[in-house]
């Protein structure tokens, strides 16, 4: 590690948000950065400036977000049947195709100087899954990766294979902006209106189903307690 590298994490818990500003305001933290990288790289004087990361949690009421590589037919629902849910549709710049977030799902958006960690999206994307693996492994529940679907998967290679946690994350100047969207107490039926991630052979399910049990908020403040806790262990990194 470098003198410039900095592995301490801002944590801020922005409580129930549109997907929109949320949006915005990871934009702007985003944008915050780079600027500092690339003012850092025209110093003439070796002083350079360390830059921040962020590791933001965040509720969305119902939305559905397209990544830029995905395909519009994966939406299943007409605008009149989003009115009638009381669900949003936008397009976004994140890689993947398209998902769902809203209440009860737990949302999470690192916002990383990858300089600060290591230049490797492959590595960035795995340690993420690694996070959540972790994290449902103290609920009993074993969290897979599945080979060309990236996000977090129960029972691999079975029929019954469903997804618990989705990804899908923008990079630019090794800087990172969207992430994870974990399925605590999610209505699963929003999943219904949408193929999601693009993967028609396989279902979705949240911490809630595969337990049995609503979890309180309190139990959902211990969630993201151990979140930010494998966070910290598998990127090495400290929260301030």
């Amino acid at each position: 590690m470098t003198a410039t590298q900095n592995r301490s994490l801002k944590f801020q818990d922005l409580g129930l948000m549109d997907y929109e500003k949320a949006f915005e305001y990871q934009s702007k933290l985003m944008q915050e950065i780079i600027d500092l990288k690339l003012k850092n790289r025209d110093r003439t004087d070796g002083k350079h400036e360390e830059t921040p990361n962020y590791l933001l949690f965040v509720e969305h009421p119902h939305v559905y977000t397209l990544g830029k590589s995905g395909d519009e037919h994966n939406m299943l629902a007409n605008s009149e049947k989003l009115k009638a849910i009381n669900a949003t549709f936008v397009k976004t710049n994140r890689g993947g195709d398209i998902t769902y977030h809203g209440f009860g799902q737990l949302v999470g958006y690192p916002v990383l100087d990858l300089d600060n960690f290591k230049s490797d999206i492959f590595l960035y994307m795995r340690n993420l899954e690694e996070v959540i693996i972790r994290v449902i492994a103290e609920y009993g529940l074993k969290g897979e990766r599945s080979e060309g679907e990236t996000g977090v998967w129960l029972d691999v290679g079975k029929p019954y294979a469903r997804k618990i946690c989705a990804m899908g994350v923008k990079t630019s100047k090794w800087v990172t902006m969207h992430g994870f969207g974990l399925n605590v107490n999610t209505d699963l039926r929003y999943f219904e209106y949408i193929i999601p991630c693009g993967i028609k052979d396989k279902s979705v399910t949240s911490l809630k189903r595969e337990l049995e049990r609503e979890f309180s908020a309190d139990e959902v403040e211990e969630v993201k307690e151990k979140i930010k806790k494998h966070f910290m262990d598998v990127f090495e990194a400290t929260l301030i």
